[in-house]
């Protein structure tokens, strides 16, 4: 099987810089030859791996962290040919392998893709508005959020040149923006029809269960069932949002009268007042901002796992 390998060599504030010889050592051993496109920049990975899909390579592997593996993802689930997603983690928050249970190393997530097992899972598809005030879309396989997690996802991305990494860097910023943090009022629409009206410390559209290197957002969130999971945190005091993101570490939010539990096919947000600029976060990157909408694809990609 030809093999590819989307690499991003900043990737754990510059981790994979240093382990990349002995893990390209380790992967050639026990895979065998692969092709590797290296990023040199933001956003870079989604277009490498949509060009070694086209060419006909049946795995590809994301070695990165959750902006690279996500950004990996799209690429695939853009391409005309689908091969299988493979991931080794290096980063800095890793939410995604973990709720894969890939393992720690990226020496036990070469063990799981040198294994062959293949697991079918969902994606969705999410609209929202760039940077640059056009339309844009793209996929995502984890969570896609807005409210407090883009400032603060933004600042994290900033801050990786220093060497910060893991759950101190996303805890840090998490309660530096918190401190500036106006929350906005939200429109939130299920495809059911029922509809959410709300100033929101942040909603999460989930696939997976963790964002923010460890908080299990969504504690009930599958894969694999055809559903997005939405969480909706109510604004209210700094201290209260401490305690229920605290909690939420260990899934002990549900019971917080601040959150809103759904499951959905399809669900829109976007602000009440013309002006506000609520920015979003898809897989650990920022890319605009709301309005958002995202829409589930049951069974949309393989993964190595």
């Amino acid at each position: 099987m030809n093999i590819g390998v989307v690499m991003n060599p900043r990737a754990g504030s510059g981790r994979m810089t240093a382990a990349w010889p002995e893990l390209a050592r380790a992967i050639q051993e026990r895979l065998g030859p692969f092709q590797l496109a290296a990023t040199t920049r933001a956003g870079e990975a989604s277009a490498l791996a949509e060009r070694l899909a086209n060419d006909g390579v049946g795995l590809v592997i994301a070695a990165g962290g959750d902006g690279t593996i996500g950004e990996v993802a799209d690429g695939l689930l853009r391409a005309r040919l689908r091969p299988d997603l493979g991931i080794i983690p290096v980063g800095t928050g890793i939410d995604f392998p973990r709720s894969l249970g890939l393992g720690s190393t990226p020496a036990e997530a070469l063990d799981i893709i040198a294994s062959g097992r293949r697991r079918v899972i969902d994606a969705g598809r999410v609209s929202y508005v760039g940077d640059d005030g056009q339309p844009g879309s793209r996929h995502v396989i984890n969570i896609a959020s807005l409210g407090l997690s883009g400032p603060t996802v933004r600042a994290v991305n900033a801050a990786k040149a220093t060497g910060r990494s893991g759950k101190f860097t996303f805890l840090f910023h998490t309660l530096a923006q918190l401190l500036r943090y106006q929350p906005p009022g939200v429109r939130v629409r299920f495809d059911d029809g029922e509809t959410i009206e709300e100033r929101i410390a942040i909603v999460a559209v989930a696939n997976g269960k963790y964002f923010g290197a460890g908080l299990m957002v969504a504690p009930d969130a599958a894969l694999d069932d055809g559903l997005l999971d939405v969480v909706v945190v109510r604004a209210a005091s700094r201290l209260r949002l401490m305690r229920v993101l605290s909690a939420a570490y260990d899934g002990g939010h549900r019971s917080s009268p601040l959150c809103t539990f759904r499951r959905c096919r399809s669900v829109s947000i976007e602000p009440l007042r013309d002006g506000d600029e609520v920015l979003i976060d898809i897989d650990g990157e920022s890319p605009g901002r709301a309005p958002m909408r995202v829409d589930i694809l049951p069974g949309a990609l393989t993964l190595r796992a």
